[in-house]
């Protein structure tokens, strides 16, 4: 049997799946999950993306809440959040999709969509949202994808190493919460992954969509903590003579650490 690791290992990328998974005959006494699973992994394709930041997000279609879905055809020219939870009808899921639900009007001004995903059918998702809207006293607007079959979260590496070391009783390993940040080239910007065990901070996400987009639009970087409002850092690859002059004031701590404000 295929050592733990492997699954990973297979998962990032390398062109060997089928040399390592088990070329002799499967115990009869497998359990059935199991064997289930290994026939969805010997489906999944031997090349993985690698979701490395600045890299294009993969392109899939999926049926939503919403209707049928082209991923990219969704971005559009906007800013995306794409965002996992591990199941419907679970304690922390149905209170961050409470929060974002909430926040939409704060992802609308920043010109940001927001997408969900959730493993399980679409008919599960459509009874949730009826359970979110009444906890959260919100109304989810946006768009939640059905992947029963996992077949997103293994394309965004949405998994957890134990979960596939020990699957589910249908034979799928849940998903972990992860948060994909996509600008409107389609470039992944940041990921930030959660066990299922953690619930996300929202205000986390749109503090750095913030960041992003002040730093694409003005030239910056922001320091730890930094908050709107707040003075930026030059970038060193800007001379202080051409800060001075883009900027105004420059504020120099250290000559490799200089502040000014936008």
């Amino acid at each position: 049997m295929a050592s733990k690791g492997v699954y990973h290992m297979a998962f990032r990328g390398l062109k060997t799946i089928p040399r390592i998974l088990p070329r002799t005959k499967l115990p009869a006494q497998l359990p059935q999950s199991q064997l289930a699973f290994r026939r969805f992994f010997a489906s999944v394709p031997q090349e993985q993306p690698r979701l490395r930041l600045g890299s294009i997000a993969p392109n899939f279609k999926a049926l939503t809440t919403t209707g049928e879905i082209d991923f990219h055809e969704f971005i559009g020219n906007s800013w995306t959040i794409l965002f996992s939870h591990p199941a419907d009808f679970t304690p922390v899921c149905t209170t961050e999709l409470g929060a974002f639900a909430k926040m939409k009007h704060e992802f609308d001004k920043r010109g940001v969509k927001m997408i969900g995903l959730s493993a399980n059918d679409i008919g599960s998702h459509g009874e949730w949202i009826k359970d979110i809207n009444e906890v959260a006293s919100t109304n989810v607007q946006f768009p939640i994808i059905a992947d029963a079959d996992r077949k997103v979260a293994f394309l965004y590496d949405m998994i957890d190493q134990q979960d596939l070391d020990n699957i589910d009783q249908k034979g799928i390993a849940f998903t972990i919460r992860s948060v994909f940040i996509i600008d409107p080239n389609k470039k992944i910007r940041l990921t930030m992954m959660y066990p299922a065990s953690t619930g996300r901070n929202s205000a986390e996400v749109l503090r750095v969509i913030d960041s992003l987009q002040t730093g694409d639009k003005k030239g910056v970087t922001t320091p730890i903590d930094w908050q709107v409002g707040d003075d930026v850092i030059v970038p060193p690859s800007v001379s202080t003579e051409d800060a001075k002059k883009k900027f105004g004031e420059v504020r120099e701590v250290k000559p490799y650490l200089r502040y000014t404000k936008i």
